[in-house]
């Protein structure tokens, strides 16, 4: 009988150390993973940045490294407490002698040893935020030169130039972010008219794609527009009814002068063979 304890004893020592190493492999095999985001792809100075994440597995009471890099160099650094599901959140304020460069940052969690995710956003300072406000002087042939009146957030004009063929000014710009373009388009110069001649809306298109427009402001001499853009967007194209009136004019009067020559010479011709 005691020879028989002692074997099953053994049996249940054997079962129980199988159970441990075979709990063991499977902690082993399981990776350990971590992610992080933040709540915006696009910041300006001031803003709040709430940043985010997970972890797959809590190992004790570490905690998560949060670091934010502008081209290498470090603009904070914080570490936060993992809850028990695995998450974790922390906000930042972007202001400060750190914040002072526009562009892209990274932002970077480490948890434990060569545990790391990453992930980016941009940032534009005050210095860029600040709406600028100027004219530029458009080239309109041989009908001189007009100023647009321009205030453009988010970016900077780069040119704007006048297409004959689809009545259109297009402004070029270079957005370092999502902003808005507001412009004050003289009507002696470019305009959307219905037949009646009352105002028409005018056809807005970003890099060859519609997008809608605001109208806050209507003069006798100028209507305005408002136009939002996108980080990244080049051409705003404003298509009207008619741009530079005087370009239709001289096409007219070169066509009839072409006419009246082209007719000419067929009478000296017919005069001649007479």
């Amino acid at each position: 009988m005691r020879i028989e304890k002692f074997v099953d004893f053994r049996i249940l020592y054997g079962i129980i150390v199988l159970l441990a190493i075979s709990t063991g492999t499977v902690n082993a095999a399981q990776t350990l993973e971590i992610s992080v985001q933040t709540d915006d792809n696009n910041y300006d100075e001031g803003d709040t940045i709430v940043i985010s994440g997970n972890v797959s597995i809590v190992v004790g009471s570490t905690p998560i490294t949060l670091q934010i890099f502008s081209e290498g160099n470090l603009v904070d650094i914080a570490q936060i407490v993992v809850a028990q599901d695995g998450s974790y959140s922390h906000t930042v304020i972007a202001e400060g002698p750190q914040w002072k460069k526009s562009g892209d940052y990274t932002v970077r969690a480490s948890y434990g040893e060569g545990n790391i995710a990453e992930s980016e956003f941009s940032y534009s300072s005050k210095s860029a935020v600040t709406p600028t406000t100027t004219n530029f002087e458009v080239d309109a042939g041989s009908s001189g030169t007009f100023d647009v009146k321009y205030t453009i957030k988010g970016g900077t004009v780069k040119n704007m130039v006048i297409d004959e063929e689809s009545f259109a000014l297009i402004v070029q710009i270079e957005s370092a972010d999502e902003g808005s373009i507001t412009l004050e388009l003289p009507r002696e110069f470019i305009g959307a008219e219905k037949q009646d001649g009352k105002d028409d809306k005018f056809i807005i298109l970003i890099d060859a794609i519609e997008v809608d427009y605001n109208e806050s402001v209507v003069h006798t001499e100028s209507r305005t527009i408002t136009i939002n853009f996108e980080q990244g967007d080049s051409d705003i194209e404003i298509i009207g009814t008619y741009v530079i009136p005087e370009f239709g004019t001289i096409v007219m009067t070169v066509l009839i002068v072409g006419i009246m020559i082209t007719i000419l010479a067929t009478r000296n011709k017919l005069q001649i063979n007479i």
